[in-house]
């Protein structure tokens, strides 16, 4: 009797579509400003410090390292190319040199790289920083997040068009020794990055520890080619005076500036280099750029830059193989293959951690995420973004066939992403590190002085490939805000419905249904009110288990969590608990863990007898939402497609208890 009087109480609650467990379609609210902190030894590694820097030797100068293949090449032979005078050859070195020197030497290295969060870097870094100094200005968090998800998804399309403009340059070498093997380049070019991605399930673990070492034979030998053709031609040397840019200008007009959107390659592979930052830390980032790549990139552009003053009628041919002797051409051309290999793989696992981010900071819906490395952080393989990257590189090298060709679609993705980390930067020194405003701005536009100038550049290529990476942009960051805008309507839907925690709890010690033993895990991704799924099963059950915990995770603001933070446990009496789980946006959900935990804070769960009740919605595109009618089928159609929450949050299938309902956008 008495369990049917509460479960009448709760029968006008029967049509609300009260918040369900489904990760999916819910989205977390801001986790509250909190002292978390994260694993040291995530963020600081404590190897030595050689070590570190041969790792990152590896791992993050892949794709800036091999711009050598095609940067001169692009400048002089390109679409946009100019003549090879002594004034333009020049001209070209010092814009290279000084943009190597202040993009990537100032701006990324000694400023950019100073905005961590925790250890972590990148534009979903910055972002998490910014969260809670802005949940009161509304206005400007939503364009903060637009230009956030709009440089994540141009890193995307940055990681389909590096893979196959690097490893199709490097192969296109064997041109310089034999035309016969022309009709191999574009074929040859498939199979490797088809196998590149054929292995990304096993991991980068074995292949990785030979990352640094071929990399530093690499840089060594881009220094060795270099000198040997500076000392023939020392005039090169004197490229090293901006005045060079200043006549080069002159005397080029408009086709001067067209010119620097093939300049801007030698810088591709910043964004990078700053998203990876947590996985070595500032200091070997800096030792290994000052030390190794950089003496290693200036040399051998120069060597390039003596071979064109010696040869300038040599028209057509790649300069960087050209500086290598006859007999070691085969050679070079294999050390550059799998260098370029390196500098894939490297783009490649960036967009995987990107997606975990994006995911995490519900941008995204949920993908299988595979960790490849029970040792090594930041290993994982996602494969919807594996194979969906493996087609994309392989149309691009089919329809584009040359290096030349694919280089035109090269470069607006890179200009436009440090644009729009040059201004969320501006943000972090000004809102999260109090700058005067002054020194704010001057720092900022000194950054767009250069960043603009190559945005603009870029645009005179959009027609002639720059609009594949402008649609490949586009289409992320119309899905990434669609999924943002569909979980937030709903999460105001669910919120003008929910009911109060202490309501539920009078009216459960009032009527005082039946206990069963055991434990019930509700999961909701509100960490407030009473989830739809356990009115649900009240009222059709009308029993409760002896034990309920109302279980809720939640995105942090910092990368990783430590353990010892990561779960907060409130007795709400009555055998309720709220259990609330945090974890970073480099991270993901692990509930039987999050259960052990529990046990170290006295609530021992034995996994294997506790029942979790999960929801799944299904939605119609029927209701009030204000979206678009093909954004809210695209939003289902995301959702429908989204990794089911039982093995996204590691829950064993066995014990999942799914109670569906049906919800109009």
């Amino acid at each position: 009797m008495g369990a049917s009087g509460c479960c009448q109480r709760l029968h006008c609650l029967d049509h609300q579509q009260e918040n369900s467990v489904d990760a999916s379609v819910a989205p977390a609210p801001p986790a509250p400003a909190q002292p978390a902190s994260v694993h040291d030894e995530h963020h600081h590694p404590q190897a030595p410090l050689a070590h570190l820097a041969l790792a990152a030797l590896g791992i993050i100068y892949g794709d800036i390292g091999t711009s050598p293949l095609y940067t001169l090449k692009e400048c002089f032979f390109g679409t946009h190319g100019v003549p090879t005078t002594q004034t333009n050859i020049l001209g070209i070195l010092s814009l290279v040199f000084w943009s190597l020197i202040f993009v990537v030497s100032i701006k990324y290295i000694f400023f950019v790289l100073r905005a961590d969060n925790k250890g972590e870097g990148g534009t979903f870094s910055l972002l998490a920083m910014l969260r809670s100094r802005l949940k009161n200005e509304k206005r400007r968090w939503a364009i903060l997040t637009i230009l956030t998800a709009s440089g994540a998804s141009l890193l995307y399309g940055d990681g389909v068009i590096t893979p196959a403009i690097s490893v199709l340059s490097a192969i296109e070498g064997i041109n310089m020794a034999t035309d016969a093997a022309a009709h191999f380049v574009v074929p040859l070019t498939c199979v490797i990055l088809g196998s590149l991605f054929f292995f990304q399930r096993h991991g980068t673990a074995v292949i990785g520890k030979v990352f640094g070492p071929v990399m530093t034979v690499w840089f060594a030998t881009l220094g060795v080619l270099g000198v040997l053709a500076i000392v023939k031609q020392p005039l090169v040397l004197s490229a090293l005076n901006p005045i060079h840019i200043i006549t080069y200008f002159s005397a080029n007009h408009l086709h001067g500036t067209v010119s620097l959107a093939s300049v801007v390659l030698c810088i591709t592979g910043c964004e990078a280099l700053y998203a990876d930052m947590g996985h070595f830390g500032r200091l070997p980032i800096r030792l290994t750029w000052y030390l190794v790549v950089l003496p290693g990139l200036l040399l051998n552009y120069f060597g390039q830059g003596a071979y064109l003053l010696m040869n300038p009628e040599s028209a057509g041919i790649n300069p960087f193989f050209a500086l290598a002797p006859k007999g070691m051409l085969y050679p070079l051309v294999f050390l550059a293959t799998f260098s370029t290999i390196i500098a894939s793989q490297a783009m490649i696992s960036g967009v995987y951690s990107l997606t975990q981010q994006a995911i995490q900071l519900g941008f995204t819906p949920r993908m299988r995420i595979v960790h490849t490395s029970e040792m090594a952080k930041g290993q994982i393989y996602i494969p919807t973004v594996n194979w969906m990257l493996m087609i994309a590189c392989l149309t691009l090298v089919l329809v584009f066939e040359e290096s030349t060709r694919l280089a035109a679609a090269y470069g607006f993705a890179v200009t436009a992403s440090m644009t729009i980390t040059s201004t969320i930067y501006f943000q972090v020194t000004r809102i999260k590190w109090n700058w005067p405003l002054w020194q704010c701005l001057a720092l900022l536009l000194l950054f767009l002085l250069f960043d603009s100038a190559f945005l603009a550049s870029n645009i005179f290529k959009v027609a002639d490939g720059g609009w594949i990476t402008i649609c490949i942009a586009t289409v992320i960051l119309a899905a990434m805000i669609t999924w943002r805008d569909g979980r937030a309507f709903l999460a105001k839907h669910y919120e003008l419905m929910r009911l109060p925690t202490d309501v539920f709890l009078n009216d459960l010690a009032k009527y005082s249904p039946q206990r069963t033993s055991g434990t019930a895990v509700f999961m909701s991704i509100h960490p407030e009110g009473i989830p739809h799924t356990l009115l649900h099963h009240l009222k059709h059950n009308e029993a409760l288990h002896e034990r309920v915990l109302l279980f809720s995770v939640l995105s942090a603001e910092t990368p990783t969590m430590a353990a010892g933070e990561r779960v907060q446990l409130e007795n709400l009496g009555q055998g309720f608990y709220r259990v609330k789980a945090y974890y970073g946006f480099m991270e993901s959900p692990n509930i039987p863990r999050v259960l052990e935990l529990l046990g170290r804070k006295g609530l021992a769960i034995d996994i294997y007898t506790t029942s979790f009740f999960l929801g799944r919605e299904t939605l119609l595109p029927t209701g009030t939402s204000p979206m678009a009618k093909w954004r809210k089928h695209l939003f289902i159609f995301m959702a429908r497609n989204s990794w089911n929450a039982t093995s996204f949050f590691k829950v064993p299938p066995d014990r999942v208890v799914e109670l569906g309902n049906q919800v109009e956008i």
